[in-house]
């Protein structure tokens, strides 16, 4: 059960951050892409380092939480530079798609690092089963969703609307 109840709280945190900073969804998933990419390219180096130094005692739950972090950190840095929604749907939804992404993307990290039995191990495996699908269907939307994101006006423009 301990699955459930860490699972429920990331997605509560990650609802709630993107929910209020308002960010559009299309940049904030291909950054949880990259930081995927990050974690598995430093994988287990990073837990060592990080248990070495002493922040966190050396262990596989060091390096659950490292490569966690990881995959959160591009996403975590977006989450206050970029583009906004203006309505409350589509925060709504946005924050929606990016916990569920997050999630999906922190499935393998998380695995690493909580003790799965009982009830939670069959929830973790039904993630795991559709893991892939979830950041298939996510990672196209994020790329839809930056489409529709209007650029700001270049400098030149605002000077001359003056």
């Amino acid at each position: 059960m301990n699955v459930v109840f860490v699972f429920a709280g990331l997605a509560v945190v990650l609802f709630v951050s993107a929910f209020i900073t308002r960010r559009r969804f299309g940049l904030l998933g291909l950054a949880l892409a990259a930081g995927s990419i990050l974690s598995g390219i430093w994988s287990f180096d990073a837990g060592l380092v990080v248990g070495t130094i002493g922040v966190i005692p050396p262990g596989p739950l060091t390096t659950s939480i490292t490569l966690g972090l990881i995959v959160l950190l591009p996403a975590i840095v977006l989450l206050f530079h970029g583009y906004t929604y203006k309505s409350l749907l589509g925060r709504i939804v946005g924050a929606l798609l990016f916990t569920l992404l997050a999630l999906a993307f922190l499935v393998t990290p998380l695995g690493f690092g909580l003790p799965l039995s009982g009830i939670g191990a069959n929830i973790y495996a039904q993630l795991v089963k559709y893991k892939e699908v979830i950041i298939s269907i996510g990672l196209v939307i994020a790329v839809i969703d930056l489409f529709f994101t209007k650029p700001a006006a270049p400098l030149l423009d605002r000077k001359s609307k003056r």
